[in-house]
């Protein structure tokens, strides 16, 4: 059979680019490092999820690591590891967790979002309804026991007061202290040693009857009342400052970055002031035209000053996190504008303030 000249030629160029393509670069996490860090308050949230490439990982945690923070945030989603019941793919999680741990960040692993196994046919990913919280508390407790040593903090769920975060059904606090009655034992069984974090709840003005989910403020009321308290060993919280400056007097029926304190006002009215608070979404955003935003310099400063605030009035709370360090691509709305860093890796003004204040003593 002959062998034509072109198809002979064509072998020959996939061969020598064969032999020219570089062999590929292995990212490995390399020797513990150390943050340096006056102000151990400041935190980011890390936003990995649909981060795939080592390196990016590996440079968006050095990043956070050479900026003073301390703390991150990140989602572990149960739906992405767990796809068929039983085998759970650790790989993207061990990554992510190998490298924060060698950049000597303390790591808050948000887990969450239902694999369509584990759900009625034709519900959102973040349906979860009480059918399936011994497979979500067996899913906890086996990362808590694999992280152990290196994940110490676990948030069960997220945002549980609104009703998109929970399927969009009509959001309970008895339904979610279900959840944190199945989940915290076995987690606890699994890892003695991890903090498990419940609530991160939203803020939002929504009332009692709202098809939209509950404010904050009742449902940790509820929650109380359901028996939560035994359950977690933290709670987690939300709060942005949206127009307003970081000193502005809370109220009810305003959300504002000490919106905090009226949340801890319940706590201590249910006698659990000895449990500590985790800031674990925050921040400012400078779209220039989101009606909710402020100017580039103000969210600066406004940062700055929240992170003053709450490590000197707020002893009860160990970590203020900023929604969020970076994303993987373009989000093409506003979402973009809460960032800290570009996908590029360009640092921002407000990173690199941030770097300085990091390192600033006073």
């Amino acid at each position: 059979m002959p062998v034509y000249r072109p198809a002979l030629r064509l072998l020959l160029l996939i061969f020598l680019l064969t032999l020219l393509q570089p062999n590929p670069v292995l990212v490995t996490p390399g020797p513990r490092q150390q943050v340096i860090t006056h102000h151990p308050v400041i935190g980011v949230h890390t936003r990995l999820t649909d981060e795939v490439e080592p390196w990016k990982i590996q440079r968006s945690l050095q990043l956070v690591r050479e900026m003073g923070s301390p703390w991150i945030v990140e989602f572990f989603p149960w739906a992405y590891y767990q796809a068929e019941d039983g085998y759970i793919a650790w790989e993207h999680q061990d990554l992510v967790v190998e490298h924060a741990y060698a950049q000597g960040l303390t790591i808050i692993a948000r887990l969450g979002w239902t694999p369509a196994w584990a759900r009625p046919p034709d519900t959102p990913i973040a349906y979860l309804d009480e059918t399936a919280y011994p497979a979500f508390a067996q899913y906890a407790a086996a990362f808590a026991q694999r992280y152990r040593g290196k994940v110490e903090y676990l948030i069960v769920g997220n945002e549980p007061n609104l009703s998109r975060e929970w399927g969009y059904r009509q959001t309970t606090p008895a339904d979610y202290v279900e959840l944190l009655r199945v989940v915290y034992p076995a987690v606890k069984a699994a890892n003695p040693d991890i903090v498990v974090l419940g609530g991160a709840l939203a803020p939002t003005l929504e009332p009692i009857g709202s098809a939209q989910g509950l404010n904050d403020l009742d449902y940790l009321r509820q929650m109380y009342e359901g028996g939560a308290a035994a359950y977690f060993d933290g709670l987690a919280v939300h709060t942005y400052g949206f127009n307003f400056p970081p000193h502005a007097e809370p109220a009810p029926d305003i959300l504002n970055f000490r919106r905090v304190e009226l949340l801890r006002d319940i706590m201590v009215a249910y006698g659990d002031e000895a449990t500590d608070m985790y800031i674990t979404e925050m921040g400012w955003n400078d779209h220039p035209r989101w009606t909710m935003a402020v100017r580039p310099a103000q969210r600066i400063q406004y940062t700055l000053d929240a992170f003053r605030y709450a490590e000197t009035y707020w002893p009860y709370v160990k970590v203020a996190a900023l929604w969020m360090f970076r994303l993987p691509a373009p989000d093409r709305s506003h979402m973009d504008y809460f960032t800290l860093v570009t996908p590029e890796f360009v640092t921002k003004p407000i990173y690199q303030e941030i770097r300085q204040w990091a390192r600033d003593e006073g």
